[in-house]
């Protein structure tokens, strides 16, 4: 997160700025259909208001900010066709991934997902929970190498990224995490031994395990989502 310091007063760039918003907003310390005002983030940054509104169109680009002209801007809220959307396409592209990668792996792609598979263990076991989601786009991103796919890591990390905010409104990290360790070391096996069917099926499991979470979420914070 950016500290700020009213008594060292530094140039602030508009990555600092989009970096912190996406931050807020991850987390959920800016829930959906918060307002979020241009001229506040400008003030608390010491900017002027260029740098807020690029940052505000990126993270509208990320479907995280609604802008609307002469109203206030706000979080999105979540949709459920735009969820939908987007678990399509990651589904789609993660197919994908996971069959090259059982196609392509060889005995480096193997040790590269043992280390991934060995730092997500150790993260649980020593209850290191806020970490998780920098392991998990590790990860990700070590099947799209061994996939020779690098370039689908982007997409899959910016449809991944619209439905983080709800991850964290489902079960405590203690009851989630060590099952989706499990889910991604079932994965790294079947990649390893090149069983392209099984590593899709684990790999659309884990998907899956969101179904139950958006049900749920709707049903306890129905004013999180749009209509």
């Amino acid at each position: 997160m950016v500290m700020l310091s009213k008594s060292s007063p530094r140039v602030t760039t508009l990555d600092d700025i989009f970096e912190y918003l996406y931050e807020e907003i991850s987390n959920l310390h800016l829930a959906p259909g918060d307002k979020i005002s241009e001229a506040e983030i400008a003030t608390k940054f010491g900017v002027s208001r260029q740098p807020v509104r690029d940052a505000f169109r990126r993270l509208e680009n990320l479907d995280l900010l609604l802008i609307r002209p002469q109203r206030a801007t706000v979080v999105k809220r979540f949709s459920i066709r735009e969820i939908e959307k987007s678990r399509f396409v990651r589904q789609s592209i993660e197919k994908e991934v996971l069959l090259r990668a059982a196609q392509n792996c060889d005995a480096e792609g193997g040790r590269l997902l043992d280390a991934e598979i060995e730092a997500q263990t150790i993260l649980v076991k020593d209850k290191n929970f806020d970490a998780f989601g920098e392991l998990d786009y590790a990860f990700h991103k070590t099947l799209c190498q061994i996939a020779k796919a690098d370039f689908a890591f982007d997409v899959i990390m910016q449809e991944k990224s619209k439905v983080d905010r709800l991850c964290l409104l489902s079960l405590s990290k203690e009851d989630r995490l060590p099952d989706l360790v499990a889910d991604h070391k079932r994965i790294a096996e079947a990649v390893k031994i090149n069983d392209a069917q099984a590593a899709i099926d684990e790999g659309m499991f884990h998907l899956a395990r969101l179904n139950e979470t958006i049900t749920h979420i709707y049903e306890k914070n129905a004013n999180y989502f749009d209509g």
